[in-house]
């Protein structure tokens, strides 16, 4: 049994309590505990699973979060740099699943956050738990 950490930017309650549902079913379904801690906005959600990993206290996470694109530019700049910020953590040997959702708009979030569509929460956590299981045939 793994711990994880769930790090979800709640600025879309609705949309989050989603993909949550989907996330600790996973775990749950697979035997693992969990814990979930609240960051401002996606941009901080990594510099959060930076900061727990270096506590040692998890052994993988998963990134929660929606960015719905707005009339400027900073969509662009939030969906990449999260991305990127996860995808660098991953790159340090850390289990990550990013559950963080880049949408058009609010129908195609519901979509991707049900449980009963495309359960985007579940996936992030399958993908952390299948990232972890990797790092430990590795011997990490």
């Amino acid at each position: 049994m793994a711990k994880f950490l769930i790090v979800e930017a709640r600025f879309y309650d609705h949309l989050n309590d989603l993909l949550i549902e989907g996330a600790t079913a996973a775990l749950e379904e697979a035997g693992h505990k969990y814990e979930v801690v609240t960051v401002p906005g996606a941009l901080e959600i990594p510099g959060a699973i930076a900061l727990a990993a270096e506590s040692g206290r998890y052994d993988g996470f998963i990134a929660i979060g929606v960015v719905i694109r707005g009339e400027t530019y900073h969509f662009e700049v939030v969906s990449n740099e999260s991305a990127r910020g996860l995808m660098a953590l991953t790159m340090d040997a850390i289990a990550i699943g990013n559950g963080i959702l880049t949408v058009e708009n609010e129908a195609q979030a519901l979509t991707r956050a049900k449980r009963t569509e495309k359960d985007k929460g579940g996936e992030a956590a399958k993908a952390a738990i299948a990232m972890l299981a990797l790092r430990e045939r590795f011997g990490l």
